[in-house]
């Protein structure tokens, strides 16, 4: 998503969960209990020694910034802002496993609940879903949004109003039958809750805009309506603090993609560099109409009211903070505001780094061609990552043959596709500023190396994360077209810059054409083609483990890490 920058100092590590569980209201059906899972083998071992053997793939990182040019006003805004983060912790252990509770008084030890509070249940998100607990089962994967017993042919047809919404959840009725239940009454407490708290952040923001925000932000917890909050969002330019508050992404839902998970990202801007960064958003309809496809699959204008900036992370929540850590954000959603207002990208500087040091360099020292070593470095990873986010707004959002929306059409294989395509053309984007002279072009061969390097990081995410699966899909796809080599004598990866040029401009075609078409069953064949780690990438990726190289990050996050009091 960047480019060329001096290196970023920080941080980030172990989240830290409370919860109390919302019973919901007297009409408002009963979630479905996790434990209805078909029974699967247990782990070899589900001990504490176990569980502190998977803690070692999380790199702990303290979560924190610069506070002191915050008076004791703002201070007590920011510490406002992460209680009601918070909250989507409660409500996010609800749509993963159900009650918290229940589960942590199953675990004898402290590690493993520790662990389990890192992955929001029994499941390791970084090892395909595998249970870590005796005597539970696979992860369901519509987790809590659908009746365990539902079959997809019963969801399809059902005759309900809402049934594929972003903000419902679908129970049994008294008569077994298939109920749809907005969001806003399933969690209803902990949404008043959390309402409650953005209100009272909002008198103390001395940015009006940044107040009316946080005031529509916590109507539409309690409505399901987070239009009118999305483009209030979009309109703030100067607020020197942000929150991302609400259900966002859809990763969780693996049975068909639809449901939304609720998670919240605390920030304090970093004004210096997003002021660098904001010239490079004015590229993005220029950029869209120079893309490698046929002209009906770039026909849509993206916003221009896109920004980019950079920020420091200091509190992260819910789905956001499962498994894999996000290090950039592009947002909203939803494709209306997108195709109005654009997007805004949030680079989180401080995550970016940790995974850079802790992660990046040491999976290059042991993966990449010696001589190429010097390739890796953290100003590209910085603008890889920043135009992976610039590139969510290039494309389509719409299908061109009147299969409604592509995120609709590609179902399950939306996340994916959307997170393939935004890898592919953030490298693009990169290679076409270099080119205009924006970028430096002889440092272009940084951010393919660098890109191969994110690719060897992310696949080792697990197979059931979006990111994995589209990493492999262009591992699979740049390794036949030759973009690298692997010599077979030191197991390294080495860079050929003119043929990964020719595989990025190949990608970018076939998946911006899936997508545009809609073309589901395509999008199944390349992910089951060209999505899994074969033999030879698996027993290189045996060696990171060997070496002991973290997959990710862990956070040491909230009040007392900030120093902050509790409001």
């Amino acid at each position: 998503m960047r480019r060329h920058l001096p290196a970023l100092s920080l941080v980030a590590a172990l989240a830290a969960c409370s919860s109390h569980h919302d019973a919901g209201t007297p009409s408002v059906p009963a979630p479905v209990a996790a434990s209805t899972a078909p029974a699967t083998p247990a782990p070899a071992s589900t001990d504490a020694e176990n569980a502190q053997q998977r803690l070692a793939n999380y790199a702990p990182v303290k979560l924190t910034a610069d506070l002191s040019g915050f008076d004791d006003r703002q201070k007590k805004m920011i510490a406002l802002l992460i209680e009601a983060a918070d909250v989507t912790n409660d409500i996010y252990w609800q749509q993963s496993w159900g009650d918290k509770a229940a589960l942590m008084a199953r675990i004898p030890d402290e590690v493993t609940r520790r662990f389990a509070e890192i992955n929001y249940g029994p499941w390791d998100r970084l090892d395909n879903d595998r249970p870590f607990i005796a005597g539970v089962g696979p992860r369901p994967p519509g987790a809590q949004f659908y009746p365990a017993d539902m079959s997809k042919d019963e969801f399809e047809q059902a005759a309900l109003t809402d049934k594929a919404g972003l903000y419902t959840l679908l129970r049994r009725d008294a008569q077994g039958k298939l109920a749809v239940v907005p969001y806003r009454d399933a969690y209803k407490a902990d949404l008043t809750r959390a309402a409650g708290l953005l209100r009272q952040a909002a008198e103390l923001s001395a940015d009006k805009e940044f107040a009316g925000y946080l005031r529509q932000r916590a109507d539409a917890l309690l409505s399901d309506d987070y239009r009118p909050s999305d483009f209030a969002w979009m309109s703030m330019k100067n607020n020197p603090v942000d929150i991302l508050i609400g259900p966002i992404e859809t990763y969780e839902d693996q049975l068909f993609g639809y449901k939304a998970s609720y998670e919240s990202y605390v920030l304090v801007k970093d004004q210096a560099w997003s002021a660098r960064l904001a010239r490079f958003a004015k590229y993005l309809p220029e950029l869209q109409r120079e893309l490698p496809v046929d002209a009906k699959y770039k026909a849509e204008q993206p916003g221009s009211d896109a920004d980019l900036n950079a920020y420091f992370a200091v509190y992260y929540a819910g789905d956001a903070n499962v498994g894999a850590k996000t290090i950039a954000i592009n947002l909203p959603n939803d494709e209306e505001v997108q195709l109005k207002k654009g997007t805004r990208r949030l680079q989180l500087e401080n995550v970016m780094q940790a995974k850079f040091d802790k992660i990046m360099l040491p999976i290059a020292r042991e993966l990449v061609a010696a001589d190429q070593q010097s390739h890796l470095t953290f100003d590209a990873f910085f603008e890889n990552t920043m135009f992976h986010e610039v590139a969510h707004g290039l494309g389509i959002k719409n299908t061109i043959n009147n299969k409604g929306l592509v995120r609709s059409a590609l179902k399950d294989q939306a996340s994916s596709f959307e997170e393939g395509k935004a890898d592919i053309l953030g490298l693009y984007m990169v290679t076409k500023l270099a080119d205009r002279g924006e970028l430096d072009k002889s440092k272009l061969m940084d951010n393919y190396v660098t890109f191969l390097a994110g690719i060897l990081r992310s696949v080792r995410f697990g197979a059931s994360d979006a990111h994995a699966k589209a990493n492999m899909v262009r591992f699979n796809f740049f390794q036949q077209q030759g973009a690298f080599t692997r010599d077979a004598a030191s197991g390294r990866y080495r860079v050929d810059f003119d043929k990964m040029t020719a595989a990025m401009n190949a990608l970018s075609a076939r998946l911006l054409t899936i997508q545009g078409d809609g073309d589901y069953a395509a999008a199944r064949q390349l992910t089951d083609s060209m999505g899994q780690v074969d033999a030879r990438l698996a027993g290189d990726l045996k060696r990171l483990d060997q070496a002991k190289i973290p997959v990710d990050v862990s956070f040491e996050q909230g009040l007392d890490v900030l120093g902050l009091a509790k409001p």
